[in-house]
């Protein structure tokens, strides 16, 4: 038996010693080295260790060797292959020009459908690679689309990141299509038919991590255009204290999501982070001893704690007839995708009476408006008064990038139109490497909660119009999204033109 020391030191960073002639020969061996108390030492796993041993047993290094605790070890080992493919991701480019690539070089194994870390593989075609590195950049850059996108002379990939569009690179369209059959083939998807658009889904590993990837098909005028939407594991769903609103906010929306019976909405244009809130909804209720079923459409992020439904028109599964079948299964929290039509809002409210906590989409501007939106799909007032417990409106809006924000004024254009202080300073977006010269890095989420109080039932038993029903909103105290939106540009986060983009002014 070997005696070693066993350091279990999971914050180590890859070395890569001058005298080590292939380091990806060593990583393969599951030989690993890293600066271990200011010396570079070889960390090995007991796990690997025959595998360890003979590629060590063959190489002169004369560096400590030490045991790496297993969770340590697969870190190290993860970072390992970032690195290596992060230097690989340069020339992949280069090695694609000028070859002739066929569709019979892309029918090789579906390494991207086995458990086989994506990193790890050594296909070499240039294609696979490339597809690949589009996977392993969008992680890395955080983006949550990836666009590849044909045109007549050539063809953009582009990533979305924080909610906007970011160009990745351009590719020629022979290699384009290539790309795309690539896609199709791990997706599951029909290669020979490019006339009608295709939905799929594929997984990816990725440095030990597991990504669900929802892949849609589009035919177009120079060719099939496909987005890739990268999902949610249920570990990666935040709870609702990590979803950026205010403390208050979160505290009150705390207290919501405790009921026992109603229905809580979240509005908002796509793309506001409404199923996120949702799913941290779920995941502050969720416990062994209540029954939670989603119906959505489709289901984006898979939980493992949660009963989920995807809708299926096409064989009579809608939210209505998905909705009206979960009630028989003896739910205590239903989720809703959301409320598009008449039916849905009617099973929706009548299951929030009788004993279930319902959480829900609409699509409305503000929080205010899913009130006569639900009166316009057919429900009766009352029952809305009595089933709805609160609507959350929500944002999310670009924060400005501290590296290269620059100093700026109020203008008496927009002082005047917005209802700013007049030559108040305010920063605006530069660019710079840091923020992929977009000026922007991350979001931060705003929502106005509006609660159904005794106040607003009583307005509600008169003929209202939406701006009475908001007024008395405020007067209850909710904050308008308006007033949050001024305050992130007063305060330097974000910039006139973001709160212009998502609206400053009450509708």
């Amino acid at each position: 038996m070997i005696e070693l020391e066993t350091v279990e030191d999971i914050s180590l960073e890859p070395e890569f010693p001058q005298n080590v002639e292939n380091i990806s020969v060593a990583v393969k061996n599951y030989v690993l080295f890293a600066k271990h108390k200011g010396k570079t030492h070889i960390f090995i796993n007991p796990e690997h260790l025959p595998t360890a041993l003979d590629y060590l047993s063959k190489q002169d290094l004369d560096y400590p060797v030490s045991f790496l605790e297993k969770v340590a070890f697969e870190s190290l080992y993860n970072k390992f292959l970032e690195k290596k493919t992060d230097q690989e991701l340069e020339n992949i480019s280069a090695e694609g020009e000028g070859e002739d690539f066929t569709l019979e070089e892309m029918n090789l194994s579906e390494f991207l459908r086995t458990s086989k870390d994506l990193l790890e593989s050594e296909e070499s075609a240039p294609v696979i690679k490339f597809v690949n590195s589009l996977f392993y950049q969008a992680i890395k850059k955080k983006a949550s689309d990836i666009h590849i996108e044909l045109h007549e002379n050539k063809s953009i990939v582009r990533f979305r990141i924080d909610g906007a569009l970011v160009k990745h690179a351009d590719i020629d369209n022979k290699v384009a299509n290539l790309i795309v059959s690539r896609i199709k083939v791990i997706s599951n998807l029909d290669i020979s038919e490019k006339r009608i658009p295709q939905d799929g889904r594929t997984q990816v590993k990725i440095a030990g991590k597991t990504i669900d990837t929802r892949v849609s098909v589009l035919p177009t005028y120079y060719g099939e255009r496909i987005v890739m939407r990268i999902l949610m594991q249920s570990s990666d769903i935040p709870h609702l204290q990590e979803l950026g609103f205010e403390p208050s906010l979160t505290s009150k929306l705390d207290e919501l999501v405790k009921h026992s019976h109603g229905m809580i909405l979240v509005t908002g244009p796509t793309g506001s982070g409404k199923s996120t809130t949702l799913h941290a909804f779920l995941q502050q209720v969720a416990t062994p001893d209540i029954n939670i079923i989603t119906v959505e459409d489709p289901v984006e992020y898979k939980a493992d704690n949660i009963n989920q439904i995807q809708v299926n028109p096409k064989v009579g599964l809608t939210f209505a007839s998905g909705l009206r079948s979960i009630l028989r299964q003896d739910p205590d929290v239903v989720m809703v995708g959301e409320i598009r039509d008449s039916e849905t809002a009617e099973i929706s409210v009548q299951a929030a009476l009788t004993g279930h906590l319902v959480f829900s989409t609409l699509h409305t501007n503000n929080a205010t408006a899913s009130i006569t939106r639900l009166m316009d799909m057919g429900v009766e007032k009352f029952l809305i008064t009595s089933s709805i417990i609160g609507v959350i409106a929500q944002r999310l809006v670009r924060k400005l990038c501290k590296s290269c924000k620059k100093e700026d004024r109020i203008t008496i254009e927009y002082a005047e139109e917005l209802g700013l202080p007049l030559g108040k300073p305010i920063f605006r977006a530069e660019g710079c490497a840091k923020c992929n010269y977009t000026g922007y890095s991350g979001r931060v989420a705003i929502g106005e909660l509006f609660v159904m109080d005794e106040h607003i039932r009583q307005i509600l038993k008169e003929d209202v119009s939406d701006y009475e029903i908001r007024k008395a909103a405020i007067t209850s105290g909710m904050v308008p999204l308006s007033e949050q939106l001024k305050s992130l540009l007063l305060d330097g986060t974000t910039s006139i033109e973001e709160i212009i983009r998502i609206g400053v002014k009450d509708d």
